[in-house]
């Protein structure tokens, strides 16, 4: 899938949409998703500036994304405009190395159960076939309350 499909399934635009393409995609099954970290990224400046390293906070973040276009394909549904799909729990996560500008993150993301709306995955981040992060995460579609100030 390349971005024009990942746009379909993720409402994350730029400077927060962190998947540039995906690799393979079983739905109900794992997902394998790729986001090339440049220097360009807006993180960078602050993040270090003498050694710039991607913030873990952003390769869960990353992981996340990804988990969304696969439950969005398992559920045969799409992002809207009455609902979003939220990142609500985070487990066990561990850095195990630096990803810095250059490094192409290849994010990996399998089921481990959907139950009443909150699914729970198992998600890996990987440089160059090296783990650079696990967590396990958690995340619902959840109704957006309507503005009736407009």
């Amino acid at each position: 899938m390349d971005i024009q499909g990942i746009l379909k399934f993720l409402p994350h635009r730029f400077p927060f949409l962190l998947v540039d393409r995906v690799k393979e995609l079983e739905p109900g099954k794992h997902i394998v998703a790729m986001k090339n970290v440049s220097i360009n990224e807006p993180y960078f400046c602050g993040h270090f500036p003498h050694y710039p390293v991607m913030p873990g906070v952003l390769i869960v973040e990353a992981l996340a994304q990804a988990a969304g276009i696969l439950s969005f394909k398992t559920m045969g549904d799409a992002p809207d405009e009455k609902s979003l799909y939220f990142f609500v729990g985070i487990d066990k996560a561990r850095f195990k190395a630096p990803v810095v500008p250059g490094d192409q993150l290849e994010l990996r993301v399998e089921i481990v159960r959907q139950m009443r709306g909150i699914w729970k995955y198992n998600g890996t981040a990987l440089v160059g076939g090296e783990v650079v992060c696990e967590a396990e995460l958690m995340c619902a579609k959840r109704d957006i309350p309507a503005n009736d100030s407009q």
